[in-house]
């Protein structure tokens, strides 16, 4: 029985929930923490509405920590330095940690100070540490190396993640300029309010180790995908010549030659112009590859189960900070009884 703590309880951390509880044979859920004080005290059941637990939820996470859970899953924000302060603590406690923040699927590309810290603290204290999730931590990045596999010879990577943004709420919307005039998105641009895609300079820096190359520079563009017609979530409008979303691409460079190139354009209702979503991989190489997914694996989903499924591996895990070439391949859990 492994024992598992959730902390954040917004959409990925619901899912993963809901995930864990159907797994009773194989998981005892010892708390659940959460940041909205509004949440306190209710029990999980309460929160999901369709299944009978009571775990009840708390902003304590001290308390829970106290509980010794094998695995703490970490399911909030996107950057290290908003992270910092539940990945320390929980390291500390004894536990392993899985989290879907975008950069901890390979920090040493923004912070090697910060990595390198809770490598030491983790092998310290007999633990393992992983970043998840759809992408990077699957599609752009592990996904492709594993396709590598069948090759002789390696030259370039092109591969492109086409979704739909329509499912996600406004804190989604705003990171990715849906809603703006042109001349608004490119100042969010310009400011670091509308980053697009997090996770390029992750996934371009975990195939290149994968693969033994050397990126000396790393070159990102993000340009505003202009809705020709009208598009609606329950969240944000968008008008005819505004923008719908964002196309980011992540090139990476070793000596002035292109190695990588990741394209990941994200709108909402990017059918109602006749745009399909998909994710692809091409692999230039002996032999050359080609792989086409259609519709694409959804976001929320991927997200979720792929933290869940990586929760027997890391509990065998080696000590430290790892990444998801590191561990062996993962598979799906089957829920018990």
């Amino acid at each position: 029985m492994i024992r598992v703590a959730v902390w954040g309880t917004g959409m990925m951390g619901q899912g993963l929930l809901r995930f864990l509880l159907d797994r009773p044979g194989d998981v005892e859920l010892v708390g659940a923490i959460v940041t909205n004080p509004a949440k306190e005290g209710k029990t999980v059941g309460e929160l999901l509405g369709d299944c009978e637990c009571d775990v009840r939820m708390t902003t304590d996470s001290d308390a829970v920590l106290a509980a010794k859970p094998d695995v703490v899953c970490i399911c909030t924000q996107s950057n290290l330095h908003e992270i910092t302060d539940q990945v320390e603590p929980a390291i500390r406690s004894g536990a392993n940690v899985l989290c879907i923040a975008e950069t901890l699927a390979y920090p040493w590309a923004t912070d090697a100070a910060w990595a390198d810290r809770v490598d030491a603290l983790a092998r310290e204290r007999g633990v393992s540490v992983l970043g998840t999730g759809i992408n990077p931590g699957f599609i752009l990045d592990a996904l492709i190396v594993m396709w590598t596999s069948v090759c002789l010879r390696v030259d370039r990577i092109e591969a492109r993640r086409v979704n739909d943004l329509s499912p996600f709420g406004p804190t989604v919307m705003a990171s990715q300029g849906v809603g703006t005039t042109v001349e608004e998105f490119e100042r969010g641009v310009a400011d670091g309010t509308i980053v697009g895609h997090i996770g390029f300079q992750e996934s371009i820096h975990l195939i290149a180790r994968a693969l033994g190359w050397e990126i000396d520079e790393i070159v990102e563009t993000r340009e505003p995908i202009v809705s020709t017609v009208e598009r609606s979530t329950p969240h944000v409008h968008v008008a005819p010549g505004d923008v719908a979303g964002c196309r980011h691409i992540g090139r990476g460079y070793s000596e002035g030659e292109l190695k990588i190139e990741l394209v990941h354009p994200q709108q909402i209702h990017p059918h109602l112009e006749g745009v399909d979503t998909g994710d692809y991989i091409r692999v230039i190489g002996d032999p050359e590859v080609n792989m086409a997914n259609t519709p694409e694996i959804p976001g929320g989903i991927g997200t979720y189960a792929s933290t869940g499924n990586y929760v027997p591996l890391i509990v065998d895990a080696p000590a430290g900070l790892l990444t998801v070439v590191d561990l062996p391949l993962p598979r799906f859990w089957a829920p018990t009884a």
